[in-house]
């Protein structure tokens, strides 16, 4: 599942598993550390948004050994602090999915096929200006980097979504809206799709 930053995949993840039958991967636990030599840079800082910053080999080993195992040992990534604390065992128990999703799925698609892994490939497409205000809120909610830096690097990728998803689209990957996707991601699955709570009927009264 891939998609802009603030799209909302983190949430289709959490909406998804406790649906159940899906075992959700965090692609953002691949980032390299930030001592990694060689890391991109952009504007004087590290370049988060670039895949050089990312671990794809790890990521494919660990989804292959997830899929052929159901279980294994995956990084636990501090992204406050740009390192690796730990990691932690993510056991598929009977789920029939893995949802990897992050902001480097689409590069991950091609080393995913080349692997001959099963894989469905969606790009969660929304709004950029509401993708934008979003990540502004989550990232400076949870300190995830100075301020300073989330806007410059908020404004910059605002900018640069019509050519993500153009990218996405050539590499593969299916757009879909947050309902479709969370049909499309339970039905493989095998759950029903959780349904959105009915607003309250109003009803104006009369004399």
């Amino acid at each position: 599942m891939a998609g802009p930053s603030g799209c909302g995949k983190s949430r289709l993840s959490r909406v998804a598993t406790e649906a159940g039958g899906v075992a959700t991967l965090p692609l953002d636990d691949f980032y390299r550390d930030l001592d990694h030599p060689g890391l991109p840079r952009t504007l004087g800082i590290v370049d988060w948004d670039d895949v050089a910053s990312w671990d794809c080999d790890l990521a494919i080993d660990t989804i292959s050994r997830l899929l052929r195992d159901g279980a294994t040992e995956v990084p636990t990534y501090d992204i406050s602090q740009s390192l690796r604390v730990g990691s932690r065992t993510l056991d598929m128990g009977d789920a029939r999915v893995l949802l990897a999703e992050g902001i480097f799925a689409p590069p991950l698609l091609a080393a995913a096929r080349a692997a001959r892994l099963p894989v469905e490939a969606l790009w969660l497409a929304r709004h950029r200006s509401t993708n934008f205000t979003r990540r502004l809120a989550r990232d400076l909610k949870e300190k995830r980097k100075r301020p300073t830096v989330l806007v410059r690097r908020g404004v910059a990728l605002y900018r640069s979504e019509p050519q993500l998803t153009q990218d996405a689209m050539a590499a593969g990957f299916r757009p879909v809206g947050m309902r479709e996707a969370t049909r499309v991601v339970t039905n493989m699955a095998g759950v029903p799709a959780p349904t959105a709570p009915r607003r309250p009927v109003r009803t104006r009264a009369t004399e």
